[in-house]
């Protein structure tokens, strides 16, 4: 499988080329491209989450124990003294990034339902929800960062399959199959799960006609 320089390096890229792409057909302004690009290569290292050992989970989490030390202080600051604040602030950091990484890694297997288009699209459905309804975004910016959240796992994905294909040895390696898949076949009761996720979220997605729109605007780009 690709490592994760290569899976960070190709996101990034990727998300450089939509960011740009986008401005440049007057579909976002610049910051709006910024946090596509940003989105894209986050998306680019995100189905490593499973990997115990790996770079990704040690950045993944410490990134979502900075978003849950911001959300924390906005939601306490008016409740607590500066003082308890900044013990709050310590034990969410602490509690996301050693207690529920340690939760997570015990109960995920590489390779499993975090590589697969299932998971991909729940991620980008949840950034989309959550653009929406607690960053108060537009409709089509909440729909285009779900998708470049997407876009950029599917990058990940795409590469691992690749690096499963030796071109030298004219075989397919063990792991060939394991990455770009529509769900964990081994753990059906998993996806069932996350496919109910998936589903109770659409109450609070934005507009499907805004997603639509976003599409047709797309394609015309394209062609």
């Amino acid at each position: 499988m690709a490592d994760f320089r290569t899976h960070l390096s190709v996101a990034v890229s990727g998300g450089a080329l939509l960011a740009v792409s986008g401005w440049q057909a007057a579909l976002w302004s610049p910051a709006d491209g910024a946090s596509l690009a940003a989105l894209t290569a986050f998306g680019g290292i995100l189905p490593d989450i499973d990997s115990d050992q790996s770079h990704s989970i040690r950045l993944i989490f410490n990134l979502f124990a900075l978003l849950a030390v911001v959300a924390g202080a906005l939601w306490l600051q008016s409740r607590l003294s500066p003082a308890g604040l900044l013990v709050s602030c310590g034990g969410l950091y602490l509690g996301v990034r050693f207690g529920v990484g340690a939760v997570f890694r015990r109960f995920t297997v590489h390779r499993g339902i975090w590589h697969s288009l299932l998971a991909t699209g729940l991620c980008g459905l949840g950034v989309t929800a959550l653009s929406y309804q607690w960053l108060a975004q537009e409709a089509w910016q909440a729909w285009s960062q779900g998708l470049a959240l997407t876009f950029g796992g599917v990058i990940h994905l795409l590469l691992d399959e690749v690096y499963s294909v030796d071109l030298a040895g004219s075989r397919l390696k063990r792991s060939f199959g394991t990455a770009l898949k529509l769900f964990d076949y081994r753990e059906p009761g998993n996806s069932l799960v996350m496919l109910m996720l998936a589903a109770g979220l659409a109450p609070w997605l934005p507009p499907w006609q805004a997603l639509a729109e976003l599409v047709s605007q797309g394609a015309r780009l394209w062609r």
